[in-house]
């Protein structure tokens, strides 16, 4: 049995697989998943699993170089971080950057897996970059 959160193997395999530089993105429901991206597709019902819940166990065995998040998830917070990945992000020391939703989209092609959760609001995907842990 495992020692960290993340019990889904599917998910902790593809992080397994990531080397420096690579990429996962965790979506909400309505996130088109390219052709090319592993599809590792969580919802259940919307709003189950919740994108915060997903990130925090990731986040449990993922080395994070960096995270992208959509300009527009900002604007619909008054310029803040929205509730659902504040809390994980303040592990990694450093705010996301921030594109645009279109760029986000474009940028999810190149990751090596994309992540479906039951998440419905709206803008909430993060790209997490991979980083090495020495």
């Amino acid at each position: 049995m495992k020692r960290t959160p993340l019990l889904h193997a599917e998910l902790s395999h593809a992080i397994a697989m990531l080397g420096h530089g690579d990429m996962i993105v965790i979506g909400d429901a309505g996130l088109p998943v390219p052709d090319g991206p592993r599809r590792i597709d969580l919802a259940l019902t919307p709003g189950i699993p919740r994108v915060e819940d997903v990130l925090k166990a990731v986040l449990s065995e993922m080395q994070v170089e960096r995270a992208v998040i959509a300009q527009e998830a900002l604007d619909r917070n008054g310029g803040a971080l929205p509730a659902w990945c504040a809390s994980a992000l303040d592990a990694l020391g450093q705010g996301p950057e921030a594109i645009s939703h279109e760029a986000l989209k474009q940028l999810s092609a190149r990751a090596k897996a994309v992540v479906r959760t039951g998440e419905c609001t709206p803008y909430a995907n993060i790209v997490l970059v991979s980083g090495v842990c020495f």
